[in-house]
């Protein structure tokens, strides 16, 4: 029978930027209960009830300020943990919650004001234990604690001496400690506190590592490191380091995709290994092509995860068990049903539906992502994902080049609620992977060494053509929007190629690299000799200075004619207001009308639901202004 042409109804901003229902659910340790996000007072807090049988919810975390995104079931079911900043700063605590005594507050287990904490991580081999980094000593450098997590006793494991940038305390006691050089490099040393002796284990070429080493988990034995390696290869692929001979031994690969390493800039997804919550063994290694593809290293896990994919389309997201490995929690990815989780019984193989984040969305008005591959004007191969407006004849469509951040991160096939929405109003969405992004090989990466504003420009510029002579989109009509680097690389359309794009909207974008990289926050500046220094320049040399200006859309601030949004905000430490006030001033003092959006109580990348709300209002009208259509119900 065929299918019956339906009318895709106009939906509101908040149908994809409210809350969620329920999200990011996971299973305790005993498999009584889950827990997950939802709304209180406005914002996403932690909620907690029992599974079998359901039982009443239960909100155990009381945020008003600012919406929780990250917790932790610890292996004692009394405690449930959470991490928090202030509006944006990124200076994180890691808050306890006691679900014993639902009257008692929050208890901060790293009480130092304006630190940070850092890589939290519990481990299977200390019981009631976590490690994590602070830096309440020196901004600048992180020490090492165990937190006790029933007493919040914290014990310093290591000082950092000032050039560490990470640390690995071993079942055994041993210490292994990464280095960024002043080459670029990343070195793994084991080090003796009482002597100062550093035993060097292995070094990774930090050009094909520009966000560090990912994956870079200590086996359960202490003997050894699971890293995802590029070493002779040009994919990364899965190995074991040997810490006592810093020898690599491949665990697994895939001869075509990159282990997913994705979490390097947004620590709310999966990571890419997958372990068993008792033992801490390795379970699956997560790769990331057009789709994602799970490698199952263990059998049962393989039983399991044959189980898991046939319960939904999508991609096998977060997943979570007890300890016994009978229970699990998952969440699903997909273009057009976000967010779809289940409850599984391995035992039984009975399964059901816990919930879907958002009810009110799925296939019927959703648009389908799909991914295609554009050819750059040298001859590089562009994985892209186009996503077309449902019920339109996708032809001399209006389009908006949706582009990134990072720009060592990657598109990837999901549910993306901007490309959603401005589908629903008719553009055609291009998202591009473009020369320098990561999961395509060091090759593809390295190839945007240099091409700020060069090359891996030239790349969403030919996308754009691409586009219109497929015949999906008018040039007349097309838009770019970006945030952080996306931002920057929105910036550079409407100051380098003015005559491409119909209007332009720039979310905490650098408009000066210079500035920009002289207020990256003081702890993350060792790590600019990899990845920054290296792929764009340093300003401290005169010559690389002078070449960073040449590429910063402030130095061509003249050139814009194009209408442009820029919002920012007023908390951001990676990129600071003052890289969009740079542009924005520049721009007044010429007379030339910019819509300007600051949140204060934001930082890179807005959080809250009602800001979210505010800027796509904004952004969705701004658009329909300069593409040519409008809201419906806007006079």
């Amino acid at each position: 029978m065929a299918a019956v042409p339906h009318e895709i109804p106009h939906l509101a901003v908040e149908d994809f930027f409210g809350p969620p229902v329920r999200a990011g659910a996971s299973i305790s340790p005993d498999g009584s209960r889950i827990a997950y996000l939802a709304p209180w007072r406005d914002r996403l807090n932690v909620w907690v009830e029992d599974i079998d049988p359901p039982g009443e919810a239960r909100c155990v975390t009381s945020d008003a300020s600012r919406s929780v995104h990250v917790y932790h079931w610890t292996d004692d079911p009394r405690w449930l943990l959470y991490e928090q900043d202030g509006d944006g700063d990124e200076r994180w605590h890691i808050y306890r919650v006691d679900l014993e005594d639902p009257e008692a507050e929050a208890v901060d287990l790293t009480p130092f004001p304006g630190a940070t904490a850092m890589g939290f991580e519990m481990v299977a081999f200390r019981p009631g234990k976590a490690l994590v980094h602070l830096n309440h000593r020196n901004p600048v450098e992180f020490d090492l604690y165990e937190v006790d997590i029933a007493t919040g006793e914290l014990t310093i494991l290591a000082r950092n001496p000032g050039d560490v940038a990470g640390l690995m305390h071993t079942p055994d006691g041993d210490l292994y400690a990464q280095i960024w050089t002043s080459r670029g490099d990343i070195e793994l040393v084991q080090w003796h506190i009482g002597t100062g002796e550093r035993r060097p284990v292995a070094t990774f070429a930090g050009a094909d590592h520009p966000l560090g080493v990912n994956p870079f988990q200590l086996t359960p034995d202490g003997t050894g490191v699971w890293a995802g390696s590029n070493r002779g290869s040009d994919r990364t692929r899965l190995v074991r380091l040997d810490l006592a001979t810093g020898e690599e031994s491949e665990v697994d690969s895939h001869p075509d995709a990159d282990i997913d390493t994705r979490t390097t800039v947004f620590p709310t997804l999966p990571p890419a290994l997958i372990l068993d919550r008792r033992t801490g063994e390795l379970l699956g290694v997560r790769y990331l092509g057009e789709r994602q593809e799970i490698h199952a290293l263990d059998a049962d896990f393989a039983d399991v995860l044959r189980n898991l994919e046939e319960l939904s389309e999508g991609d096998l997201g977060a997943v979570s068990s007890d300890r016994s490995g009978r229970r699990w929690v998952v969440t699903f990815t997909h273009d057009r049903d976000p967010g779809v989780t289940y409850f599984y019984d391995h035992a039984t193989g009975a399964s059901r539906l816990l919930f879907r984040p958002y009810p009110h969305l799925g296939p019927h008005v959703l648009a389908p992502m799909t991914p295609v591959t554009i050819t750059s004007r040298d001859g590089l191969a562009l994985p892209s994902y186009l996503t077309l407006p449902v019920g339109v004849e996708p032809v001399g469509l209006p389009m908006v080049l949706l582009v990134h951040g990072g720009p060592w991160h990657r598109d990837s096939w999901r549910f993306d609620p901007t490309a959603q929405l401005l589908a629903n109003r008719g553009y055609a969405v291009l998202q591009v992977n473009f020369r320098g992004s990561t999961g395509y090989g060091k090759t593809f990466l390295k190839a945007g060494i240099g091409e700020l504003a060069g090359k891996m420009h030239d790349d969403l510029i030919d996308a754009v053509d691409w586009a219109v002579d497929a015949g999906y989109a008018d040039r007349d009509r097309v838009a770019i929007f970006g945030g952080s680097y996306g931002g920057y690389a929105t910036l550079v359309g409407v100051t380098f190629t003015p005559d491409v794009f119909a209007a332009a909207i720039d979310v905490c974008g650098v408009s000066n690299l210079v500035t920009f990289l002289r207020t990256v926050p003081e702890f993350a500046k060792p790590q600019l000799f990899n990845n920054w220094y290296l792929f764009a320049g340093n300003p401290e040399d005169p010559a690389q200075e002078a070449d960073l200006r040449s590429r910063s859309p402030i130095s061509r601030v003249d050139h814009i004619r194009t209408p442009l949004m820029v919002v920012q905000g007023g908390n951001d430490v990676r990129v600071v207001k003052a890289e969009s006030d740079q542009i924005v001033d520049a721009l007044r003092a010429r007379g030339v009308e910019v819509e300007y959006m600051v949140k204060d109580n934001e930082g890179h990348g807005f959080v809250n639901a009602d800001n979210n709300i505010d800027m796509y209002r904004t952004a969705d009208r701004f658009l329909a202004r300069h593409l040519n259509r409008r809201p419906a119900g806007t006079p």
